[in-house]
């Protein structure tokens, strides 16, 4: 009887079919059984990467704010351009860098979502590939590349164009003021960063739109739906977290863009103006540290690497206000 009652209990206790009852030493996974060597190598290594990118960012931050304090407190004669305090040099040129990258989404976002529609809703299969495979080659081409462009072709180009606009629609404040004859404007910069994002935001878009859940897409063709109707009303509410995702990071790159800016724009010192034609616009950050710190010493190093602070502060608050904007997005969509 109580060999009975022992071999009840030990299949009882008997571990269920396919599972293996866990080795005294050795840690138990999160879904059940064992942890592998291989697993734990494979947690580590991505631990440590993703310390390590924190590491380098906080390192980053920490760099700034240790060079950049010291031009806070700085006078007029230690600060480059002649800026009397360091708020005076930082104040316009983070004007000048959120208005020119804000331009460049204005141009940069409709086309981008065009041409993402384009590519994989209407070209034929046998174009779409390589016609994708182009845009994507527009973000690879050098900053430099697109400088030379702008100043040397695109800007002589516009000069025409912002006459009419100033003798037609002066009357508006964005086109105020005296053009500019030779086009090197805050508009022509902001024309050169749109063609420079315009793939970025592309490329996520089309990636996107090509997830787009073919039960909805059909469902909505079903129901009667054209086809514009059906990416109304099915693609565009699926993708519209990477839209903005793609769009965030265009606008960080067009934040952080130097050469381009630096070869086209002709700025002037501690201005703040929304005017797009005249010969006075506002500077950028990135640009201005490009093109001051050659000749920069002492105290105005500690400026320049301020400024580069500021724009690290802005960039680190837009890509925040991305992820949530973006997670907000997935919530709703769920």
């Amino acid at each position: 009887m109580g060999t009975v009652l022992e071999d009840r209990a030990s299949v009882g206790q008997a571990s269920p079919p396919g599972l293996r009852a866990p080795t005294p030493g050795r840690p138990m996974r999160r879904g059940g059984g064992t942890e592998r060597a291989g697993d734990r190598v494979a947690r580590t290594a991505a631990t440590a990467a993703g310390a390590t990118i924190l590491v380098a960012l906080a390192g980053v931050g920490l760099f700034l704010l240790a060079r950049g304090l010291p031009a806070v407190r700085a006078g007029q004669g230690d600060l480059p351009e002649g800026a009397s305090s360091f708020w005076q040099l930082a104040g316009p040129l983070a004007f000048g860098s959120i208005w020119a990258a804000a331009l460049a989404l204005v141009f940069a976002i409709p086309v981008a979502i065009g041409v993402a529609l384009f590519i994989t809703m209407y070209a034929p299969r046998r174009f779409a590939g390589p016609l994708g495979a182009i845009v994507d080659v527009l973000a690879a081409i050098p900053s430099v590349v697109y400088g030379l462009w702008g100043l040397m072709v695109f800007a002589p180009m516009t000069a025409g164009l912002y006459g009419w606009l100033a003798t037609h629609a002066g009357w508006f404040p964005l086109f105020a003021g005296q053009p500019s004859a030779t086009g090197r404007t805050i508009l022509t910069a902001a024309l050169v960063l749109a063609v420079m994002v315009l793939p970025i935001i592309a490329a996520v878009c089309r990636e996107v739109f090509g997830q787009t859940p073919t039960l909805a897409v059909e469902a909505a063709l079903a129901l009667g739906a054209t086809k514009w109707e059906m990416i109304r009303m099915a693609v565009f509410p699926f993708a519209r977290s990477g839209i903005v995702s793609g769009a965030m990071l265009g606008l960080g790159r067009a934040l952080g863009e130097t050469m381009a800016i630096a070869m086209v724009l002709s700025p002037t010192p501690f201005l703040v103006t929304i005017r797009l034609l005249g010969n006075t616009n506002p500077n950028t950050i990135a640009a201005a540290i490009a093109q001051n710190f050659p000749e920069a010493y002492g105290m105005e190093i500690n400026a320049l690497i301020g400024l580069g602070l500021i724009l690290f502060v802005i960039t680190f608050v837009v890509n925040y206000l991305a992820r949530r904007m973006v997670a907000r997005g997935a919530r709703q969509g769920a």
